[in-house]
């Protein structure tokens, strides 16, 4: 698969050659991750911070709640390292700390060595400095500590010279179950597909930039099939997962929808076509994911009204319920009311919606057998959610937070904030 790379300096996408010599500045790295984001995991460098010359962390903190954020450069402690973890980054990358000792004290899953090598030897200090110590050596030093490796080639970086698989195979095979990301030459789509055989993957950054390799080229290049019209099923699903329905993509198709950042699929009768471009009920695309085998794509979109089916239903195999349902159901009513309706009175009357808040969540938690909890755990949500409707959140929104929540590795104990009143009351 491929992993696009922001490397970043006084705030802006830029890239280097060799680590070294300014090759183009790619402006605001915020637009340039979300169409990123949408292979993936979006590999995030400060390289201010790995050279020592300030940080921008405060761009980063706003990628990793954008997109789904592999973050490195400068991080050189461990409590650096849980900083990130705790702030939202699916993964850190360490380079000159990337120690056992350091290695150790973290997740094992989170965390990516960096590697840097020119001609197999370990490269530091923005690769300037050789090391004496082999490559193959670093991996099995550090193969018990760390969820993957990123290997960079650096006589490769930035130059779009291409990979050397026959150095890359016997490296991925030593990693065992961490997981390989090469980078350095990247440059065609055959040598994404060629990293994918070996389980590997290829971050890219020059390329992308340079259009030299085209994101949808690189995302469907491990892409297999055997039918003869050469189409890949292609699940298509809201932002919870619920599927919606099927359909069928191929390589233009996928480069229209990337390029777009629409549901843009392929018809067998009709060739290429926009969902909704003529009925209004259209998809912005959110993610493309290949499944194990590699043929056949998932496509996750925001489903417009009245939904996905042509029959007029939110899926192809009826409508949908529960809370995704309830959370779009409460929007609609309230960009447009229905009069008398009871959503409307609580969105017209905050001093009411607050009241209607403090009081369910007060009988939630007096509530005892099971059946007065799901009746009064409805109520809250119901309650939650047209608060989240009256501020514009999406249940997406809430449900990033709680992923990014999960993720965090540094635990608050939980404590209340306050006694309440019938606590106060009955101490004795």
């Amino acid at each position: 698969m491929i992993v696009p790379s922001i490397d970043l300096m006084d705030g802006e996408a830029v890239q280097l050659v060799e680590g070294r010599e300014p090759a183009l500045n790619a402006g605001d790295p915020r637009p340039i991750a979300d169409r990123f984001a949408l292979a993936g995991p979006v590999a995030v460098i400060d390289l201010d911070a790995a050279m020592g010359n300030g940080s921008n962390e405060a761009v980063i903190r706003d990628l990793v709640r954008r997109a789904p954020c592999r973050v490195g450069g400068g991080i050189r402690t461990v409590d650096r390292a849980r900083q990130w973890l705790d702030a939202g980054a699916e993964q850190v990358i360490l380079g000159t700390a990337a120690t056992p000792d350091v290695l150790r004290q973290l997740p094992r899953e989170r965390v990516i060595a960096a590697l840097d090598a020119r001609d197999g030897e370990i490269m530091v200090e923005g690769w300037k400095t050789p090391t004496g110590r082999r490559l193959n050596d670093q991996i099995e030093q550090l193969r018990p500590y760390v969820g993957g490796f990123l290997i960079t080639f650096i006589e490769r970086e930035g130059r779009l010279g291409g990979i050397d698989l026959d150095a890359i195979r016997p490296l991925v095979e030593q990693a065992g179950d961490a997981h390989v990301t090469v980078a350095g030459g990247v440059t065609t789509p055959e040598d994404i597909a060629a990293l994918d055989s070996l389980g590997a993957d290829g971050q890219v950054g020059m390329a992308l930039y340079t259009n030299r390799l085209n994101l949808a080229d690189a995302i469907t290049a491990p892409m297999t099939g055997d039918r003869s019209d050469g189409l890949w099923p292609t699940v298509v699903a809201d932002e919870h997962g619920v599927a919606l329905g099927m359909c069928y993509s191929n390589a233009e198709s996928v480069r229209k929808a990337v390029e777009t950042q629409r549901g843009v699929y392929w018809s067998r009768s009709r060739g290429l076509w926009e969902k909704g471009a003529t009925s209004g009920a259209g998809q912005e695309l959110v993610r493309i994911d290949l499944d194990c085998d590699r043929d056949c794509l998932r496509f996750t979109v925001r489903q417009n009204d009245p939904g996905f089916c042509h029959e007029g239903t939110r899926t192809c195999w009826g409508e949908a319920a529960g809370i995704g349902a309830l959370c779009r159901t409460i929007a609609r009513r309230c960009v447009d009311p229905p009069a008398g309706s009871y959503t409307a009175r609580l969105l017209n009357e905050p001093d009411l919606l607050a009241a209607k808040l403090r009081e369910e969540a007060d009988e939630l938690a007096r509530a005892a057998d099971p059946s007065s909890v799901v009746h009064e755990a409805a109520d809250v949500l119901y309650f939650t959610m047209t608060a989240m409707a009256k501020a514009g959140v999406r249940l997406e929104d809430v449900e990033r937070e709680l992923d990014h929540r999960a993720g965090r590795i540094t635990r608050r104990p939980g404590h209340a904030k306050v006694a309440l009143p019938d606590e106060e009351s009955s101490t004795p």
